[in-house]
């Protein structure tokens, strides 16, 4: 079972010697896709034997999809610059490589992703147990989406691993409001272009619903304070996007009758 690890990178000094760390000694080849790094990136992923290519941004889908053609191998492990394999995780992802062909009876494997937020790992809430499709067969896997939160479309079956992808997702509450203003503000410009509409009550509908959803229905409050800021934060977010979509909405209005 060959696996090429792929990871798209933009300044990742902090994170990426972590990232790299843990997957390194589960994979045959490791592809870093750069999109123009300041800082020491380039010099981290070549120390851990990285090939590092230079693509310039295409969005995080064409950026994810452009790494996935770098991969030489049948299997792709996908993971970010800010995530890390734990313990449990590598040692089903090692089993697996064991097994050799008998592996290949599904096209992708599922991780469940555990956040890390001011000090403390989230387990309740919108944030948790967030299963993504992390290690695939390359030919059977696509991403696709808006200009944020691209998903991964697979042809075929799944099966979930135990443990789990460590995610050191926001650095402070000052990152995490910059993250939710500038994913709020993609997902407005992507829902514009689709065509899709938001009424006069959309913004407060919908972020009271991902509020209660979160805090309530997930069990956010289990988190204590933190379950509370995190579901706060959520309904902020979708509170921003559809405020957005309906400015631009407005504003096309009033470039027509003008």
């Amino acid at each position: 079972m060959k696996i090429s690890a792929c990871l798209i990178t933009l300044n990742e000094e902090q994170d990426l010697p972590r990232c790299l760390a843990s997957a390194a000694p589960l994979v045959d080849e490791i592809v870093v896709i750069d999109s123009g790094s300041t800082d020491n990136t380039r010099a981290i992923a070549e120390s851990f034997g990285a090939r590092v290519m230079h693509q310039d941004w295409l969005g995080y889908v064409g950026q994810k999809n452009f790494a996935l053609a770098q991969a030489s191998h049948p299997w792709v492990l996908s993971i970010d610059a800010d995530e890390e394999i734990d313990e449990e995780l590598a040692a089903a992802i090692r089993t697996l490589r064991a097994e050799g062909a008998g592996a290949e009876a599904v096209a992708g494997y599922i991780f469940r992703r555990m956040v890390q937020y001011r000090g403390r790992w989230i387990r309740y809430g919108d944030w948790y147990p967030d299963p993504l499709v992390r290690l695939f067969l390359r030919d059977k896997a696509h991403f696709a989406g808006g200009r944020v939160h691209e998903r991964m479309e697979l042809d075929g079956p799944t099966r979930t691993l135990p443990g789990h992808l460590r995610h050191f997702t926001y650095r402070d509450a000052e990152d995490r409001n910059e993250c939710i203003s500038k994913y709020a503000k993609l997902w407005a410009l992507t829902a514009y272009e689709k065509g899709k509409k938001a009424g006069p009550v959309a913004p407060l509908l919908h972020s009271s619903v991902r509020l209660l959803r979160g805090f309530i229905l997930k069990r956010g409050f289990l988190d204590g304070a933190i379950g509370w800021d995190i579901a706060l934060g959520n309904a902020r977010e979708v509170w921003m996007k559809y405020s957005l979509l309906r400015e631009m909405r407005r504003a096309d209005k009033a470039g027509k009758r003008g």
